[in-house]
This record gives structure tokens, C-alpha cells and sequence, in this order.
């Protein structure tokens, strides 16, 4: 069973955390989040456990699974990489296709594993139409749902 430890702890970073503590494929550590007011809320609400720092969350795992900004999704990356562990990273992998690039080349160089949690494809809504789609030239949708800013 791979440990693993959660970087983020926002709207999503918490279903990740439920998830993760379900699986019987990982052993969830802990999580990690740069508001510690919220995550002592998380720790005390769920009991999952909070490391005070990413460094020693990192320490204590083999995958870390980013969850956080965007914008700090290279950063995340490549100090988990060069510590030698596999990453899963909410999508998008990072702000630009610089970043991408150098986080596929560090997971190559230190022979870990790389994911990008493109999981739409997963949505019951999804698989519910996807047998009727057959070789769509063009696909419009319409939100029936608030838009929601959190989201990419």
C-alpha cells in the first residue's frame, strides 16, 4: 500500500482527503495546507493529520497529490519530484507549457511517476451519453448549474 499525503486542503483538497482515506490502495499520512488556520479546522473536524510544513509531509510519503492554486502546482511538483516521490496534479499540470514540460523532464530524471487528474471523463453525466456519441465534429453544452470561480 503506497502512503500517501495531500498538498491542499481547499474545496477539492478536501474531497481528495475523503477519497484517499476510503482507498484501500493508499495509506492516507496526512495533508499539508498553507492556511494552517484551516487546516487545524480540517484535522479537528475529520482527524486526518496536519504536518506543519510540505517538507516533512513529503518526508513521510511515497505519492504526494497536489491539490492546490494552479499557479503553485510547478512549485509543488518539483520539490516532490526532486525528493524522489510520484505526484498526482489536479489539473491543469501547471500555469505554462514551460512548467509541464520541466515537471515531465524532473519525474523522468528521477524515475518517478506523473499524473494529471483529468477526471471528467469519470462524471456520471459523461458516461451516461458517451455510447451516443459516436464521431462528434462539434459538442455545445450549456451550464445549469451557478458558475462556480474555484473552478478551471
Amino acid at each position: 500500500m503506497l502512503k500517501i499525503g495531500v498538498l491542499g486542503a481547499g474545496h477539492l483538497g478536501k474531497i481528495h482527503l475523503r477519497l484517499l482515506q476510503q482507498s484501500q490502495k493508499y495509506d492516507l499520512i496526512g495533508f499539508y495546507d498553507e492556511n494552517y488556520e484551516n487546516g487545524q479546522k480540517i484535522a479537528a473536524e475529520y482527524g486526518y493529520k496536519q504536518f506543519d510544513t510540505i517538507a516533512k509531509l513529503i518526508h513521510a510519503v511515497d505519492v504526494i497529490d497536489i491539490v492546490t492554486p494552479t499557479l503553485s502546482h510547478y512549485k509543488c511538483a518539483k520539490v516532490s519530484i526532486k525528493s524522489g516521490k510520484h505526484v498526482f496534479i489536479e489539473k491543469p499540470i501547471s500555469s505554462t507549457v514551460q512548467e509541464a514540460e520541466e515537471i515531465i523532464a524532473l519525474a523522468k530524471e528521477f524515475n518517478v511517476k506523473g499524473q494529471v487528474g483529468h477526471v471528467e471523463r469519470f462524471n456520471p453525466a459523461f458516461k451516461a451519453v458517451s455510447n451516443l456519441i459516436d464521431n462528434p465534429m462539434f459538442i455545445e453544452t450549456h451550464r445549469l448549474a451557478e458558475f462556480n470561480p474555484r473552478g478551471t
